[in-house]
């Protein structure tokens, strides 16, 4: 897993202005909540005092207070008020650690790492959003028993369709692209090949009217190591992109953010029918991911025998490499093996500027291991 990325954390309509609500991610609790202006705030979810989990506060005056002993902080984290200290002044280290936010598409999103906003990678775009002649619906949410690597790469593989996806006519790669070819993007990668004969075409399940995968083109591209976003283009213009922002719980669970966009079928009252439609696809796909093994990616590539159809899964690690050279993979074995007796924290924007912190940063795999 890996910090200096943009994360889903819950939807919009979850953030009660009432109440704060906890995400898992990473190997860390957060607790998101609205500051007195309902803008949307997320803060390690440790109390700095004794360990009281925020999210199990509530919100006074703009700030999450902690059920133990009251303390309360703001929305970059600082502790405001010590009510067993009765008005003395509050020490510095007062404080826990408060992630960039952006709110889009129904979406809280943060950014889990502490590059200065110059260097970060861009907020997450669902481009078709208010576009003339698009229908984006709202995000729907579901967990997998899977880990998100696994899952981005069942994306990123345009092969499997036609033996896991009967529910889309189990299309099938033409035979002259199964030799994939990947195009680099800003922060990661993009395929896009044609498809022949649904060759299981009496069980698909059509979202739009069309009996032909004559013109049939998908691909699939990610951004970071957790975002993956489809585009599936049938004949006749009819298109769908669909995101999927992964929030990585553990290496057996990851909840998923999905938004699907359309260019046909506009009315909202397509909305369920075709979102079913396609959750009945990825419940073809969460049976395979569930039960792969092992359950994270290989470290190596000598691990699994790849082909070329593989193509876009191979530079989808090629790019995770890069991030944990430069210091951004999570040390997951050695967190797992600490955090019964330590409070760690994902480290955020403001460790650039001051030290005097209480709870320690989560390890991270050395760069060069």
């Amino acid at each position: 897993m890996y910090v200096n990325f943009w994360y889903p954390i819950c939807t919009a309509a979850e953030l009660e202005e009432k109440s704060p609500q906890r995400a898992e991610l990473l190997g860390v609790r957060v607790v998101a909540f609205r500051d007195a202006n309902g803008k949307a705030s997320v803060l390690s979810d440790t109390c700095i005092h004794r360990g009281g989990s925020l999210s199990e506060g509530k919100i006074v005056n703009g700030c999450v207070q902690c059920p133990y002993h009251g303390w309360e902080y703001n929305g970059e984290g600082r502790c405001t008020s010590i009510p067993s200290m009765d008005g003395k002044k509050i020490p510095a280290r007062a404080k826990v650690d408060s992630y960039p936010t952006c709110e889009k598409y129904g979406v809280i999103f943060a950014f889990m790492g502490d590059l200065p906003e110059g260097e970060r990678p861009p907020e997450p775009v669902v481009e078709e959003f208010d576009q003339d002649g698009w229908r984006v619906c709202d995000p729907l949410v579901f967990e997998i028993g899977g880990y998100f690597e696994r899952s981005v790469e069942n994306g990123l593989d345009p092969i499997h369709n036609e033996f896991v996806h009967p529910a889309q006519g189990a299309p099938r790669v033409e035979s002259d692209q199964v030799q994939v070819q990947v195009e680099d993007q800003d922060w990661g990668s993009s395929f896009l090949v044609n498809f022949g004969a649904y060759t299981q075409a009496d069980q698909r399940q059509k979202v739009v009217n069309t009996d032909t995968a004559e013109g049939l083109k998908a691909g699939s591209w990610h951004i970071g190591p957790n975002t993956l976003v489809t585009g599936i283009y049938l004949p006749g213009d009819n298109t769908f992109i669909q995101y999927f922002f992964e929030q990585p719980i553990s290496k057996r669970r990851t909840k998923i953010f999905f938004i699907n966009a359309r260019n046909n079928s506009l009315g909202a009252d397509k909305d369920k029918w075709i979102n079913d439609t396609f959750f009945n696809i990825v419940a073809e796909d969460r049976v395979i991911i569930e039960n792969l093994r092992p359950f994270a990616t290989p470290d190596t590539l000598t691990k699994e025998l790849l082909t070329p159809g593989d193509a876009p899964i191979v530079r989808y690690r090629q790019h995770l490499k890069s991030w944990e050279n430069k210091g951004w993979r999570i040390d997951w074995p050695a967190l797992q093996n600490t955090d019964d007796d330590v409070a760690y924290a994902i480290p955020s924007p403001a460790r650039r500027e001051s030290g005097n912190w209480v709870h320690d940063t989560i390890p991270i795999v050395p760069t060069g291991s």
